[in-house]
This record gives structure tokens, C-alpha cells and sequence, in this order.
């Protein structure tokens, strides 16, 4: 039901930007390269000299009413060359009473990190829940409605409806639409040196995972993880999925481009992997990070995470766990390019297949205009 707003954004985008009102149509690219030791668990990254998250986008208005974004992503998966489309959507610009509206293809409200584009991450690698939860970047066909209250305290209340099949692409059970998601973001400034903002997101999977997408069944019929398993889409799901984050910035009166301290935290509770699952039976991650910008160009930063995964078996679970650690040290000379060292430490259950130590090596070029990202 919802491949003709995709349609829809492309139809609209393939205009040239002369037909645009204002004629203020954006275009940028990213190119994103990195240079891995030994892939991690559960990595979205290969190992060797590879081609991370680059893009092709173009941003605009379509009349007075309405906005259109096109995004076209390209990246190395085991070693071949993949091209994808992440965003084509439709935005409403002139609605009353704080509302917004979007259809189309784009990037779920579910946690912080999700909305952004993962070149604008502070670390190589989307956190070990993106990864297992969300296929490291959950961008899906769907319909968006967004309200603003009207008030000196940022609060936006949103919901969303996709088809689903890009978070779970094979399903023993498929309903349309798949995925619902609710959230609540709240947000404000104390003083002129800080500001923080927190939310809470619950999405309702109607597409269960099939079994086989894990691994492979013994002659018992246990289930085993594939450690070479870089899969697209949530590695681990359930019914249903709990998002709460919370992140708070210090930069002196304001002025971040000298120095600035941000902390953030996610954690996600995914609860009824399958039929046969209790209470007990669900999968947890959080993760903690800690940047700090000690000079307009230089920034250090530290990331802490923890994945526990209750592993289907028959009509039991096996519980699984992954830790990672990741020390990260970031040369910026300007809002163009990026050079980031990376060394990460797993340790854990052998069917999250954790590989001890990492060194990532990452560039990261921007050319022409992107959309400002999020707080």
C-alpha cells in the first residue's frame, strides 16, 4: 500500500529544480571510506579497504505546499558494490496547528540515532542495538504524522505506519502495514551552556521473523548463528519494541565550534521474539557515549555498549551476549571532511561471532549542500 508515495517523491523529484517556485533545490554527495583491521560482530563494516555509507541527495521545495528529499546510498557488503534507495519522500510545509505530515521512503523516529544519516555519527560503526535491532539504519515506505506543540519547551509527538519488509524482509507472518510506531521527544536549554533532550519510542511489529534468518538448524533443531552474517535488516526482533534515549549537550555560552561536551544514551527492550517466548524471553541493548571537542578541529570520544539476545532453540532460548568498548579520535578541518581512528574491543557469546580487537581507519568527504541533522 505504500509503493506509490515512493513513486510519488521520485515522480516529483525527477522535475528539474527550474520547476521548483523558489528555485532552492539542494544536491550533495558523501563518500565514506574505511579501512578495517578485523570486522567485528555483528558489523556492518568489511574487513579491508571498503566503501562505508556514501550518498547522493537532493532536497527542495515542490510549490508552496510541500518538500521532496531523494537519497540514493551506495556501500560494499562482503565485498560487492550496493546501491540502494534510502529516501524518496513527500513533506507537507504549510499545515496548521504544529502538524506535519510525510509519505514516502525515510528514516524511522524510533530512538536518537536512527533519523540521522550515519556520516554524521561520531563513530564508525552504528551502535551494537542499531545493528541488531534496527539493520543498523531503518529506513522504510510509509506514512508520518508529526505534531509540535506550541510551546518554549520543544515537545513533538509523532506516528508512524511502514510496510515493514525493510526491517524484516522474510516473515512467517506478513500484515500490512507491519510496523507502528509512537514516540515522544522532549527538549530545552538551561542557561546558555546547556541543553539536553530526551524521548521514548514503542513500535508494534506485526512481521514475525522467521527462524532460518539466524543461521542454520543442527539434526536437533537448534538454531545457530552464522558468524559471516552481515545481513540487511533487524538481525532480532519482536512483537514489541521499547526505545527510551537521553542526551545532553555543554558547549561554553553556546558556542560549540570551540568546544563542546556531548553524552548520550540509548536502550531498547525488544519483548516476544516468537510464540513461545515469556516475559523473561526478550532482547536488551543499551549503549553510552561520551564525545568531547577539546578544539575547533580535534574531538575524543569513548562509546560503551551491551547487547543480550535470548536465542530461539525449538520452543526455548539460549541467552547470548556481546560487549564493545570503542576509543575514537576525530581530526575535523572543516564541515567537509572528516578523519576518524577507531579501536574497538568485543567480548561475548561465539554465536554473536565477537572478534576480540579492531582498528578502523574512516574518511569521510561531503560535497554540496545536505539537510541540517537533527539535534
Amino acid at each position: 500500500m505504500f509503493k506509490p508515495f515512493a513513486r510519488l517523491a521520485l515522480v516529483a523529484l525527477a522535475f528539474p529544480a527550474a520547476h521548483a517556485q523558489h528555485n532552492s533545490w539542494q544536491w550533495g554527495a558523501v563518500l565514506d571510506l574505511t579501512a578495517t583491521s578485523r570486522a567485528l560482530g555483528l558489523a556492518s563494516r568489511d574487513q579491508g579497504l571498503a566503501l562505508g555509507h556514501s550518498d547522493v541527495s537532493a532536497a527542495g521545495p515542490i510549490g508552496q505546499a510541500l518538500s521532496a528529499q531523494l537519497t540514493a546510498g551506495v556501500h560494499t557488503h562482503e565485498g560487492k558494490t550496493e546501491v540502494a534507495l534510502e529516501e524518496a519522500w513527500l513533506q507537507t510545509r504549510t499545515l496548521p496547528w504544529g502538524l506535519q505530515a510525510r509519505a514516502g521512503r525515510f528514516a524511522s523516529q524510533l530512538g536518537y540515532l536512527n533519523e540521522q544519516h550515519t556520516h554524521a555519527d561520531d563513530f564508525v560503526e552504528r551502535p551494537l542495538m542499531h545493528r541488531a535491532f534496527f539493520g543498523g539504519h531503518w529506513n522504510d515506505d510509509g506514512l508520518r504524522l508529526n505534531w509540535t506543540a506550541p510551546t518554549p519547551m520543544y515537545l513533538r509527538l509523532g506516528a508512524e505506519v511502514f510496510r515493514g519488509k525493510r526491517l524484516i524482509e522474510h516473515a512467517e507472518q506478513a500484515s500490512s502495514p507491519g510496523v507502528s510506531v509512537l514516540s515522544a521527544r522532549l527538549g530545552d536549554d538551561i542557561g546558555a551552556s546547556h541543553s539536553w533532550q530526551a524521548g521514548f519510542a514503542l513500535a508494534q511489529n506485526r512481521r514475525q521473523q522467521e527462524a532460518a534468518e539466524h543461521g542454520h538448524e543442527d539434526e536437533h533443531g537448534d538454531v545457530h548463528g552464522d558468524e559471516h552474517d552481515h545481513g540487511h535488516g533487524a538481525l532480532y526482533s519482536g512483537k514489541r519494541m521499547q526505545v527510551w534515549d537521553l542526551t545532553w549537550k555543554w558547549a561554553p555560552e553556546g558556542n560549540n565550534s570551540q568546544r563542546q561536551l556531548r553524552v548520550g544514551y540509548e536502550r531498547a527492550v525488544v519483548h516476544k521474539p516468537n510464540d513461545f517466548a515469556t516475559a523473561a524471553d526478550r532482547h536488551v541493548a543499551d549503549h553510552l557515549a561520551v564525545v568531547w571537542r577539546f578544539s575547533p578541529t580535534w574531538e575524543v570520544g569513548t562509546r560503551l555498549e551491551r547487547l543480550r539476545v535470548a536465542e530461539p532453540h525449538g520452543d526455548h532460548f539460549h541467552a547470548a551476549r556481546l560487549r564493545q568498548t570503542s576509543l575514537m579520535l576525530a581530526y575535523k578541518p572543516g564541515h567537509m571532511q572528516t578523519v576518524r581512528l577507531q579501536v574497538a574491543k568485543q567480548t561475548g557469546s561465539e554465536s554473536l561471532a565477537a572478534r576480540g580487537h579492531s582498528v578502523q581507519l574512516q574518511y569521510i568527504l561531503n560535497w554540496g549542500a545536505h539537510a541540517a541533522h537533527s539535534y
